[in-house]
């Protein structure tokens, strides 16, 4: 969500963008060719080509010869979406251009903490393997004119570690608070199932919170697990909304009446936050949720199980008025803008080096 509408901001304002992206067994998407001058698609090396295992596999994988020549065509300023796409960052035939990194998280902490939540051992190893990788390619951002990290948090370690850090919140589709008043008709949990901390949080829910309630938890997303779906099946009063559409989702984010947002992860900045915020309306997260974002104002922070029990039925019973309308939207304020955001970034690519 960040890339895309990063880039819908950036052609509103009438930069020519040359969009170099790589394939996941999906079409090409005819929106981008709306957005973009040039559309260029490559195909992920498999991890049998990355070896030996000296550099990340998800740097080492986007290592394609075809992007370092057209690359080498252009004269003009390179925006690195992601550690991962930064193979090419160092190279001396790209040194003399203009080089800015957009960092969506902390990726080496990001693996490790996988790592530490997965089952799996074959998959454990490889997050930590992946992690300790991450953490020596980290240097390669010194070749790097700007990094922009996606979080206050993430931006406080960048900036102790790089010259030239500069904080530039998540883009987005929200121009505003769009939350109704009233009341919802459930509690919602939402995201992609498949990914362990997400996976994760939906069984702490299931199990510690809302196990011990009759208040309704709907919880969306695609690929949940087997053992997820036995789960939530056991209990009445919790459903699944199994991979539904964005419209679906639209309708269930306007109807809930509380968004129920634990993570395990604190680095970067969890999009889903963002979009609770400005379609729903109550929301309810536990520190690593909030923590350096600047969004705890919007939000009921709980910092045990009992205090989610507790803040769930105490908000259950209160309708979202008013004021808690004006106080999401002061919490949001101009910090997240994409229109704002975007007009920071043109000056940084326009800026001299």
């Amino acid at each position: 969500m960040d890339v895309y509408y990063k880039m819908k901001a950036l052609s509103e304002l009438g930069v020519d963008i040359i969009l170099h992206a790589f394939q996941y067994h999906r079409a090409p998407d005819m929106e981008l060719n709306r957005l973009c001058a040039e559309v260029n698609y490559y195909d992920r090396r498999p991890a049998e080509r990355s070896l030996p295992v000296l550099k990340p596999h998800i740097v080492k994988s986007r290592q394609h010869e075809s992007l370092l020549r057209r690359l080498e065509q252009d004269d003009i300023p390179i925006l690195f979406e992601g550690l991962h796409t930064t193979f090419y960052l160092g190279y001396p035939t790209l040194s003399h251009r203009k080089l800015l990194v957009r960092t969506h998280n902390v990726e080496w902490e990001y693996y490790r903490r996988l790592g530490e939540q997965e089952r799996s051992v074959f998959k454990q190893q490889y997050f930590f393997r992946e992690s300790h990788l991450l953490k020596s390619w980290e240097s390669v951002l010194s070749h790097a004119h700007h990094v922009l990290p996606i979080s206050p948090a993430d931006t406080a370690y960048y900036a102790a570690r790089h010259d030239r850090v500069e904080y530039l919140p998540a883009f987005h589709p929200y121009h505003s608070v769009e939350s109704k008043l009233g009341r919802g008709s459930y509690c919602l949990y939402h995201g992609n199932l498949g990914v362990v901390e997400n996976e994760q949080a939906a069984f702490y829910l299931i199990r510690e919170v809302f196990a011990h309630s009759d208040i309704p938890l709907l919880i969306a997303g695609s690929h949940p697990s087997e053992a997820l779906i036995r789960l939530i099946s056991a209990y009445d009063h919790i459903s699944l909304r199994h991979d539904p559409t964005e419209g679906e989702m639209e309708q269930m984010l306007a109807d809930a009446h509380i968004h129920v947002l634990p993570t395990f992860q604190s680095t970067g900045i969890k999009l889903k936050l963002l979009t609770s915020l400005h379609k729903g309306r109550f929301a309810v997260v536990n520190e690593p949720m909030v923590l350096g974002t600047g969004l705890e104002f919007g939000t009921r922070v709980c910092r045990s199980t009992e205090e989610f029990q507790k803040t769930i039925a105490e908000l259950w019973l209160r309708e979202f008025n008013a004021f808690d309308l004006a106080q999401r939207d002061a919490a949001i304020g101009d910090t997240f803008s994409t229109t704002k955001n975007a007009q920071r970034l043109t000056e940084i690519i326009r800026s001299p080096m």
